[in-house]
């Protein structure tokens, strides 16, 4: 059975960062560790961008798990942020669920450590709730590609689209008549083979 094409909307989605943490970020080999750090960054500076409400959470800090990357609490100083004292699922905590809910957007994009879990269970727990539930599937990482696989079709197959953080940004943008520097600039820092596309571009621009 096929699943009608339900387009993300800038105007209906949030963002939800999960367990994107220090210590977490060591057990991801299912992407290089610098690629996985770049694709998260990039899922946050796409939120920026659009300007998506966005929400942190983090699970057991003062353990093993360790703190939120620093990268992220310095881009979204004053976004929501959960730092759960001990639930794995984050929709457990009702902190998390009252910041979804303020948010007021159905469209949920969600990315975290690790996919099995800690992207997995709130996914799973916001289909059942109602929300269209979109995972970012290279912001997201775990322990290798066969745990990585399982996660993915669960989730798809309970609703969940999964999607590149580069596919949720031309996704959201629409049209590049929108903004060709904007979005260009966001590409180019984050892959560096499209900062050639942009370089090109832009020096045929200057000789026109």
């Amino acid at each position: 059975m096929s699943t009608p094409y339900t387009r993300l909307d800038k105007n209906n989605a949030a963002v939800l960062l999960v367990d994107h943490q220090a210590g977490l970020l060591s057990l991801v080999r299912d992407f290089d560790p610098d690629k996985f750090k770049n694709n998260v960054l990039a899922l946050a500076d796409l939120a920026k961008y659009f300007k998506l409400p966005t929400i942190l959470t983090t699970s057991f800090e003062d353990g093993p798990n360790g703190p939120l990357v620093p990268e992220l609490k310095q881009m979204f100083p004053d976004a929501p942020f959960i730092p759960r004292p001990g639930q794995i699922n984050a929709w457990d905590n009702e902190d998390f669920v009252r910041a979804v809910k303020a948010t007021g957007k159905k469209q949920l994009l969600i990315a975290g450590v690790v996919t099995e879990v800690c992207v997995a269970f709130p996914a799973l727990s916001a289909l059942e709730e109602g929300y269209e539930v979109f995972v970012v599937t290279d912001a997201s990482g775990t322990f290798n590609e066969v745990t990585r696989d399982a996660a993915w079709r669960r989730m798809a197959a309970a609703g969940a689209q999964l999607m590149s953080w580069f596919g949720v940004a031309c996704e959201l943008h629409r049209d590049w008549r929108n903004d060709v520097e904007g979005l260009g600039t966001l590409f180019s820092n984050h892959i560096p083979d499209y900062r050639n596309l942009i370089t090109a571009y832009t020096t045929l621009k200057a000789t026109k």
